[in-house]
């Protein structure tokens, strides 16, 4: 554990060190902020709105911001090493490789965790301050699943980035997988499914529909917080006729922790047989 813990400050530090906390957390601040008071303006108002509407429009911002940054981040965790030549000098430590990938996971869900707080902590305080049609009771019902589940999120990409660089045979080819899984997840895999709603007219949505959005980790962070306010169902898309059984919180955080697990475990297995 303290081999892990070394590895994960070294690496949080070098995050640090590169300003990826501060540059993450204003870019999420600044957006987050601007779509919080303008999210009235589709309907011809500036000005804060309700939470629910905020929350939609968050959670939109979340889905296109957060997996692109989580894979920026750790895209070349390993390729990237290798082709600069300090992978191989790490290993020549008394450093397990399971332990070398459980310490950069940990300083980078860290650098995420923090600047994803940081970010959307800012806009959750001018909305509380500042709304005057958002109760603290309201707020805090709410808000802090949103927070969550958007760190859940930046973990699971990082694993999904640890998993690329761990078959990648090189950093440009790692760049293109990363590239391709942002677009698959938060592009491809929705239009799809819509599709095969078209083609079948709708038959599937009854029961096989709603267990097809586990398989996209940013459908159950929508499911996880757009379903939670019932007036935002409508508004919700492709989530908004999932199943009443797959809408339980509990279910889809769970779902999520899957998404991280699977990934890095992969990753790990993978990376123990890459020859370095």
């Amino acid at each position: 554990m303290r081999t892990i813990l070394i590895v994960a400050a070294k690496e949080f530090q070098d995050g640090v060190r590169n300003r990826w906390v501060a540059a993450i957390s204003i870019m999420l601040a600044l957006f987050a902020m601007g779509i919080s008071y303008f999210g009235a303006a589709a309907s011809g108002g500036v000005g804060f709105t309700s939470l629910s509407t905020t929350i939609v429009s968050l959670s939109s911002l979340a889905i296109f911001l957060i997996p692109l940054i989580a894979l920026i981040l750790a895209y070349d965790t390993i390729v990237g090493e290798e082709e600069q030549g300090t992978l191989i000098l790490l290993l020549t430590y008394p450093l397990q490789r399971s332990q070398l990938m459980a310490g950069k996971f940990v300083g980078h869900a860290g650098i995420m965790a923090l600047a994803t707080l940081l970010g959307f902590a800012s806009a959750g305080l001018m909305i509380a301050i500042f709304s005057p049609v958002v109760s603290m009771e309201e707020l805090l019902s709410a808000y802090p699943l949103f927070v969550f589940s958007s760190i859940l999120l930046g973990w699971i990409f990082i694993a999904m980035a640890y998993l690329i660089s761990a078959v990648a045979s090189e950093k440009s080819r790692a760049t293109g997988l990363a590239l391709a899984v942002w677009f698959l997840f938060v592009f491809v895999f929705d239009l799809a499914l819509l599709g095969m709603l078209v083609a079948t007219g709708g038959s599937v949505a009854d029961e096989l529909f709603s267990y097809l959005l586990l398989f996209n980790p940013t459908d159950i962070f929508r499911l996880l917080n757009l379903t939670s306010f019932e007036a935002t169902r409508v508004q919700a898309g492709l989530v908004s006729i999932a199943s009443d059984e797959l809408m339980r919180p509990v279910v889809l955080i769970i779902s999520m922790v899957f998404w991280i697990v699977i990934p890095y475990l992969l990753a790990v297995w993978r990376f123990k047989r890459r020859v370095v």
